[in-house]
Formats: C-alpha cells, structure tokens, sequence
C-alpha cells in the first residue's frame, strides 16, 4: 500500500504496513507489520487504527490545542503541574466520542477477524520503538479485550495514553514536541500461551551482539514484564545454551473467559518446570537473529509459545547497547574511547566526527556519535603489548585494566608474529633524544603561531567547493605541525621527567607523586595562563560597581555591544574583548567543531568572570603565580637535600635536578599542541559557517546549523551540488538527541562487548571513593556537582566535582580548592592544569557526579587516589 493510500485510510490490515510507515501506523505497528512479512516469523492478526483517525478525534477534543501549548511550556521537573495538565488531556480525549463512521469501520474490521473473539488492543506512536529511541511503557496496551463497545473504548483510552505523565517528562526532557507526535491503535487477535517472555538479540548488559539472553514465564508475558514472577533465564551462544537459570515460578497472568486478566498459582510441582526446553530456546534465538538481520540492529522482542509454535509479538531495538563501529572485515577488533582520551566523552554531530577524522593523527572509527581507535594489532603484538598496556595505564588506569582483563580472557586477542617494531617507551627508560632547552619551546611555539597565521591569510578569499579542497590541504598542514618529531620529543619530554621523578623519588625518599610540586607554576603553559588571565581581566572589572551590575543580568551574547554605555564599560568591553582575542576559540567539549566558541558565545564566561570579582583581591593572578613558583623551588631545594644525606646520594642529586630543570622546561609546553589544534579549528569554523550561510541564502540550506549534521564530505557535496537531503538531516538530528543519552564505553570489542575495568587496590578506606591520584594535597570542603561550566556558582572552599574537564574548564579551576572528575589520567588537561594551580585532584572516579551530592561535604586524598564522603 502506497503512503498516500495510507495517510488517508482510517484502518490498515497490520499485513499491508511496514517500517516506512511510522507516520501512519506508529512505530510498534509499523514493526509489527515488517514482522509479519519476514519469512518464518509468526505475527498474530489483526489491523490498525491509523494516526489520521487520532488527529480527527484530536480535533474535535475541546480546548486540546490550548492544553498542548501549555504542556510543552511546563519545567519537566514541576511534577505536580504535568500530573495535572496531563490528566485533565487524557479526560478530555476518552471523553470524546469516536465519529460514527470510524466506530463502524472498527466494528466492520472487528467482524471480519471475528466480533466476540478476544483481542490486545496497544497503543502504537510515532515516536515510538524507532531506531533511536524507545518508549517502551509509556503508552497503554490492554490485553482480553473482548467486544466492539469494549474495544472502541479501549482504543480511546490508547490515544489518551499518549499524555501519560511519564511519556509527557520523556518528551520534555528529549526536546520532542507534543503536536508532532501521534498516536496509533493496533488491534491484533489475543494470543493465548503456553509460555511468554522477552528474548534480547544482544545481551543486554555487556552489549555483546554474539551472546542472546532469553527471559520465560508460564502464561502471559505480562507476568514477566510487571514484575510478578521471576524468569527462567537463558543464554545462547553460537546455537547453543551456554547457561539457564529456572526460577520458582508461582504465579501466572491468565485471561478471563469474559474479557481481562488475572492472577493465577501454578501447581506447585510445575513451579519449578523450565517454561522453554533447551530446544525451545535455541529455535526462539534463530528467529530472533533473523528478525535482528531483517531490522539491522539488536532486538528486544516479546514472544509468545503456542502449541510449540513460536508467536512474535513485538519487536523493538535496544537503544541502550552501545553501537559498534562499522568494520570492513569480519576479523576482531578492540575499540578504545578517543572522549576519555580528549575529556570529551558527549555525543558529537557528524561534521565534528568527521573533521576530528580528518585532523587527527590516528585513524579513527565513529559509533554512537563517538571516536574510538582500534588497538588489536597493538595488543596482538608481543612486541608492543606491554609497553601499550603501560602507557594505556598511565593515561587511564580504568581503561588500562580492562585491557588486561580482556587479554586474561585468552578468547578474543589473537597473537600475531613479531614484526621487529619496537615497543612504547616505558616508565623510567631513557629520556627522549632532546636537550633541556627552553629554545625549542620557544621555536615550535613561533612555527606554530606563523601556520596559524598563514592559515587566516590564505583562507580569507576561498569561498564555494574550492573551500572544501583549500581546507583538505591545510589539514595536512595541521597534521604535518601535530606530527613534527620535535614537537612529539617536546611533549614527551615533559611527561617522561614526571614519570622519572614521581618514581625514583618514590623509590628514594618515599615522596608520593612528588612532581605535583616540582611542577607549580611552570612557564609556558597556554592552558593554566587562560585561568590566570581571567583574573586579570577581573581586575578591570572590580573598581566599578556598575559593570558588575550590569554583567549580573548580561543573559545575551551581545552583551560586549552595551557594556560601554555604563560607567567603566569602556575598560570592561577592552579587556574582556582582549581576552577573546587571544583565547574566545575555546569552549566546552572543543574537539567538536560545531560547539559555540566563547567567541560566539561571550556570555558563557560571564559567570566564572563574576564570581572571580567576588572571591579574589586585586592582583591574584601575579601572586599566585609567584605562590607556586616560590613553592616548586623550596620543593626542589628540599628534595635534593635529602637525596644527598643518601648513598651515593651526589649522583641521585644532580640526576634529579636535571629532571627537574627538564620538566620545568617542557611541561608547560605539553598543552600548547591542544591549542594549536583549537586555533586552527576555529578558523576553519568561521570558514564553514560563511559558506553555510550562502547556501541558506541561496535557498539550499533551511538554516545554517544544518550543517552539523553532514559530514564534512557530504557539506562539500552540498556546496557543490547545491542540493541538500532535508531527510537525512532531521534524521541525523534524532540520532544525535539519542546518543547524547548514552554513556560510552572506554574499551569496546567488535562483538559489541563492554569491557569495564576496575581498580584492584586494598588501599583505599571502605565507602570511599577510588580514583586516580594526579596531583597531591588533602583538602575538605563542599561539593560542587557541575555539568554544565555556565551554571558553575562558587564559593571559596569548593571542591569542582564533574564528569570531565577539558581546557575550557580552567577558568574555574582559579577559584576551587580541589578536583574530583570521572574521567582523565596522569597527564591529561585537568590533571596537569590541577598541579599547576596546586590543587589536590582524584580523576577517573567512577559515577562521581551521581554518587556525590551537590552540597555534600568532602574530602579529597590527591596523594592517595580516594575521596571521602564525610556528610
């Protein structure tokens, strides 16, 4: 049957609809009906009350338009208020009648499937069961209807149940508007079973797409589904069941002869019977990777066993396994996180993704609107698995442990012969062929700075396709400065001396992470000046009461347009537009290209700007620049004192103190490569955002942010081409709402596999919280539970607690008094920037944003990896 046909019709036979017809049918109908077309797959009969019958009985509903609006303006928290509104919508549908015309054509329907059979009668929405997001149990479904006046009924009661409370709060929350969904009814004969139950095509916990988990119960599934009874469980794997667990099966749900469902008690000497035989159980999972082949994607199905005949009665994807990254072979694969990598673990559009590919130093897959690299050949190698595993450690000990553990496993890594490459550097080696001269920093800095230069002067005329062909020679560019060797020596550099320090003075002395110290204060680190500069830029903004005033209620990003019309707004405006210059290319989650710059959106720093007025005294920046570095070198002078009191303690002390003019040197320079990168990106943005906007002047493009939502190959199609898939786009809209409700794995196998590390320490006091030490101190105070830095509001004493920091975070780091973070490792931003500003920092805590209270007040061991809990 044809769209049009459809769009019209208020019945459809579930037989004449498939997956293309969400709109009409909704999205477990539109299923249902692909279901029934595929070959060996059971579907009980039964037809549909189309979406274009909901909109007429909508229409004719009072006031319901008037009630929408003020649903989708409510606060999806005002409980109260949605539980009200929603209730009074749901009244005002069941009580509208059903037009006689469409109450007949359900009666005639009804009469061909048979009158006084007995049906299920469930609600079928548009936004429903689609490929990126599952509603499941949000709207109604009613099983043992038996009659037309009792059908007709419960069908209304379906639409009705499309402003059920919860799916009213999903909808808010997602950013769904109510209008744009609608609400089908599937009418399907009632399916009377031996057993039911829930077969998932992927296991539901670890993802992995080779493992099937089948979930059985006597009677009707909804004994499963509402909780009553516990399942007989069973796991397949490769066609055969690998383990089964048979519950004490008490109770049932049965049908009424006269309509409805009921509780019933199983004989006692059944309770204990396996609802499916081991045979059963493997003929379930075979149809169900036929039904996931024919979706193309995991399932959650609900089955029913009738006479050993297997009856489908819904199928939807699993929305909450992680998506594999598309491999071109059907070997294995390990996929590390490139967002635990970059502190950047959100969802990322597609022009961003695709930009990152193309820049980065690594090839890099996408799934889930996130990068992973694949490390197999790595970990395959005898000669560079142990010192990847080292360095995978030390950068993420979560991360670096679920390596282990997979390895351990000894079934999915295989051993490939030695190449004769060597291995990576290794903790304490010889430090990289490069001499302790501040020089090269100060070189590789000008290089940068000139290619960046270069960059603005040569894009600036460059418009239509030849942009996109410009930009694919500088990206080459931008990769040939990432990939210098010296740069790469000057980064490691840094790291390999705070390695080397950490561990020998941990040997000789006992010092724990004793580089913290050593390195306050460095010079030349691009990341911990922006903190700094902010508090300059506060100073200018102190002496005048109403700049302050004015910057308070600053809520618009063209606030820098007004500011001079109050007394000191000159200064203010010079000052903070000075600071943009140099650093407005930042932002939140700044690996993605399509993120607001703080150039494009100055309000963002107006609160951290306001709160460092409040908390610091003039001149801050200077002293406590001086603080540290006055700090680092009473830490050096005491180190090396003590290392002469050892034996042989001269040769200790001068091998030391050339660690430590060493890490002083380069270790401020190991944040200059990121903003290298940034600088670039943001000129490649203003490019790309200029030729977005001809094309919506030119009609192509719908607005400019469109954009987003192409990869950077299919933006320069458009350019060229000058047309656009408007489908594609809303498309990729929804798949990026439905990621960003994901949480990435760090280590993900091709099997579709989660492999979660842990820390397998007996140090650590029980209830707290273990993490990784990055930079040393104790210190107690209240907890900040921060997610979004334009929210952050604090005092002095706080302890930042989020769920990653990459640079753009720094500016807050100038007012906390310590760091607690879920993901980061020994040298990523937060920890380096915490040791720069002497703050004691625990990162990679596990679920530190739930677990910890906003409020709550804490302790941080930076020294010893742990935080307390103490109120």
């Amino acid at each position: 049957m044809d769209g049009d046909r459809g769009d019209q019709e208020p019945l459809l036979d579930l037989r004449e609809v498939d997956e293309t017809q969400v709109s009409v049918v909704g999205g477990k109908a539109a299923h249902l009906g692909a279901l029934s077309r595929i070959d060996g797959i059971q579907v009980p009969a039964g037809f549909c009350v189309t979406t274009a019958t909901f909109r007429r009985v909508l229409a004719q509903a009072s006031a319901i338009d008037d009630r929408l609006g003020d649903l989708s303006r409510l606060n999806p928290d005002d409980r109260e208020a949605i539980r009200t509104l929603s209730a009074e919508i749901r009244r005002s549908i069941e009580e509208t009648p059903i037009p006689g015309d469409l109450a007949a054509a359900i009666t005639g329907a009804l009469a061909r499937f048979g009158e006084r059979a007995a049906y299920a009668v469930r609600s079928s929405a548009t936004a429903e069961d689609t490929p990126t997001a599952s509603f499941a149990g949000q709207q109604d479904t009613y099983l043992n209807v038996v009659g037309p006046e009792a059908i007709l009924r419960h069908v209304s009661r379906c639409w009705a149940s499309l402003f059920t409370e919860r799916a009213v709060i999903y909808r808010l929350r997602n950013g769904i508007d109510h209008r744009t969904v609608q609400m089908a009814v599937v009418v399907q004969r009632m399916v009377f079973p031996d057993a039911a139950g829930i077969l998932f095509t992927a296991d539901p916990v670890t993802g992995n797409r080779k493992v099937a988990t089948v979930d059985a119960s006597f009677g009707l599934g909804e004994a499963l589904v509402s909780g009553l009874v516990n399942p007989d469980v069973f796991t397949v794997r490769d066609g055969e069941v690998v383990a089964g667990a048979v519950a004490a099966k008490k109770l049932a749900v049965a049908a009424l002869p006269g309509g409805g469902t009921r509780e019933v008690a199983i004989d006692p000497q059944r309770q204990e019977q396996p609802a499916l035989t081991q045979a059963q159980v493997v003929r379930l999972v075979q149809l169900g990777r036929r039904i996931e082949a024919h979706f193309g994607r995991p399932q959650d199905i609900e089955w029913c066993l009738v006479d050993d005949d297997f009856q489908i009665v819904q199928s939807r994807p699993i929305t909450t396994v992680f998506p594999i990254p598309v491999a071109d072979d059907d070997e294995n694969h390990v996929y590390l996180s490139v967002g635990h990598q970059q502190m950047m673990t959100d969802a990322m559009r597609p022009l961003g993704l695709s930009m990152w590919q193309l820049t980065a130093m690594a090839p890099m897959r996408e799934a889930g609107g996130r990068l992973f690299v694949d490390a197999i050949r790595l970990l395959a190698s005898p000669a560079s698995r142990a010192g990847f595993l080292e360095m995978a450690g030390k950068s993420d000990p979560l991360m670096g442990d679920a390596l282990e553990t997979l390895l351990e496993r000894g079934d999915f890594v295989p051993t490939l012969p030695d190449d004769g490459s060597p291995g990576k550097p290794t903790t304490g080696g010889a430090p990289a062929p490069i001499e302790t001269d501040p020089a090269i920093v100060t070189e590789l800095v000008a290089r940068s700075e000139a290619s960046v230069a270069a960059l603005r002067r040569d894009i600036a005329t460059v418009t239509g396709p030849a942009l996109f062909d410009f930009l694919l020679t500088a990206f080459q560019e931008h990769k040939r400065v990432l990939g210098d060797p010296l740069n790469m020596k000057a980064i490691m550099a840094g790291i390999e001396a705070t390695w080397w320090l950490n561990d020998r003075l941990h040997e000789w002395l006992g010092e724990k992470n004793a580089a913290d110290t050593l390195t306050l204060s460095a010079a030349g680190n691009i990341t911990s000046e922006m903190g700094l500069a902010l508090l300059d830029v506060a100073d200018v903004i102190r002496p005048h009461p109403e700049v302050v005033a004015f910057l308070t209620g600053a809520t618009h990003d063209d606030f820098l347009d007004d500011l001079p019309t109050v007394v000191g707004g000159v200064e203010a405006r010079a000052a903070i537009e000075a600071y943009l210059d140099r650093y407005g290319m930042r932002c939140v989650g700044e690996i993605d290209i399509t993120r607001p710059r703080w150039s494009e959106r100055p309000s963002t720093l107006v609160p951290v700007l306001l709160d460092n007025v409040k908390l610091f005294e003039p001149g801050a920046a200077r002293r406590r620049f001086e603080q540290g570095r006055q700090q680092a070198q009473q830490k050096a002078q005491e180190v090396l004192t003590r290392l002469r009191a050892l034996p042989d303690g001269e040769q200790k002390a001068d091998e030391t103190a050339r660690m430590i003019d060493r890490v002083r040197t380069f270790i401020g320079y190991r944040e200059y490569p990121k903003y290298d990168i940034i600088s670039r990106y943001f000129v490649y943005k203003k490019a790309l955002l200029a030729e977005a906007e001809r094309l919506v002047r030119a009609g192509v493009l719908t607005e400019t942010e469109d954009v987003f939502y192409l990869t950077f190959q299919e933006f320069h199609e458009v350019a060229r081409s000058h047309r656009v898939d408007d489908a594609l786009i809303r498309q990729r809209r929804d798949a990026f709402r439905s990621y960003q409700a994901l949480t990435p794995p760090r280590v993900l196998t091709s099997d579709g596999e989660v492999i979660t590390g842990s820390y397998r320490r007996d140090d650590v006091p029980a209830g707290a919280l273990a993490g990784v030490p990055v930079s040393a101190g104790t210190v107690e105070g209240r907890a900040r539970v921060i997610l979004d830095m334009a929210q952050a509001d604090l005092e002095a004493g706080d302890i930042l607690v989020t769920a990653h920091t990459d640079p753009s975070w720094t500016p807050l780091f100038v007012g906390i008094a310590g760091l607690v973070t879920e993901v980061g490792g020994l040298m990523t931003h937060g920890a380096v920037i915490a040791r720069e500003y002497g703050l004691p920092a625990v990162v990679s805590v596990l679920d530190a944003t739930r677990l910890i209270r906003d409020g709550q007040r804490i302790r941080v061991h930076g020294s010893d990896g742990y935080v307390e809990i103490l109120s």
